[in-house]
């Protein structure tokens, strides 16, 4: 008979830490205001690089016949057809690449002629595995369906927490996952990296990354609002993230771990799918300590609230 050896887990973290994060809550909050500011002023100003997806134009994938892909040679002999703008990069294996090519004047017609002429200049050297044609009307269908289901999924969030918890903990919710997209979106535009259906993704991702910590760390406030009746506002918000502390922290980080490998490792096609999730799940654990938290003392959250919500709850 075989003995299991009794293995109850490992600590990486000492319990009972007090970590005092609301000595910078209005620091980081009123900087993070000033974050959404400018990164709304970048939007409407500069606007997003848009991909092929959201402004119209050809996508072709192509694998080489003769070794690897010369990326270099493929666009200095497609730049020289006078397209407008193409991007051409490395997809997957060093033999393939990807030619994406903006949408041309002169309709559908003109899309095809400029193929035409790509896969002229590929000639036998190159076997074309995938071709893509978006048309003006599909894109900017893309573009308004897009936008209205990362703003759809930040107002069915809201009214979830405002139900579970109080419409404190709900406006929290909602200044934290605005936060995230619209930094994350900044970035993107100040930095002109191209964004797709890929990027609607990730955004989406991590309003649900967002909100799952934000979650968890609200329901500890709540539980020590019923606990402690009459400890201060701001050392009770302190235990709280401090009690959840090892909980945000391993999750973050095993996530952390799977996307720097697929940023370094994943190829150039998910590169800008990759950074915005990595970056969203930075940006979502600091929003919700530095946001979601302290907007619930700038309120005024009152125990006797909480907890008569959720006797009518149980009731």
């Amino acid at each position: 008979m075989f003995l299991v050896p009794d293995f109850k887990g490992y600590d990486f973290f000492p319990h009972g830490t007090r970590l005092n994060f609301m000595k910078f809550k209005d620091v980081c909050f009123f900087a993070s205001l000033a974050l959404m500011a400018i990164s709304l002023a970048l939007i409407f100003t500069k606007g997003f690089n848009y991909g092929v997806d959201f402004k119209g134009g050809a996508m072709i994938e192509v694998r080489s016949t003769q070794g690897d892909a010369d990326i270099a040679a493929l666009r200095t002999k497609i730049g020289a057809l006078g397209l407008g703008d193409v991007q051409i990069q490395s997809f997957g294996t060093p033999q393939d690449a990807l030619i994406r090519i903006e949408e041309q004047p002169g309709g559908e017609q003109a899309q095809q002629d400029a193929l035409k002429k790509v896969q002229g200049v590929l000639g036998d050297g190159f076997e074309q595995r995938r071709v893509e044609i978006v048309g003006p009307a599909v894109s900017s269908e893309l573009r308004r369906t897009g936008t209205i289901a990362v703003l759809a999924s930040i107002v069915a969030i809201m009214m979830y927490v405002w139900f579970r918890f109080e419409w404190q903990f709900a406006v929290g919710t909602l200044v934290a996952l605005a936060h995230d997209v619209l930094v994350t979106a900044g970035i993107f535009s100040l930095f002109q990296m191209e964004f797709d259906l890929s990027i609607v993704a990730a955004l989406l991702t991590i309003l649900g990354y967002s909100v799952n910590d934000t979650v968890v760390v609200a329901d500890r406030i709540r539980e020590n609002l019923r606990k402690y009746k009459r400890m201060d506002l701001t050392e009770l918000l302190n235990l709280s993230i401090n009690e959840t502390l090892s909980r945000t922290i391993l999750t973050g980080v095993t996530t952390i771990v799977v996307l720097v490998a697929l940023f370094f490792l994943g190829g150039a096609v998910i590169h800008n799918f990759t950074f915005a999730m990595l970056f969203g799940v930075l940006i979502g654990t600091y929003s919700s300590i530095f946001i979601g938290a302290p907007i619930l003392e700038y309120l005024g959250v009152k125990r006797e609230t909480v907890v008569g919500t959720e006797a009518k709850t149980a009731g």
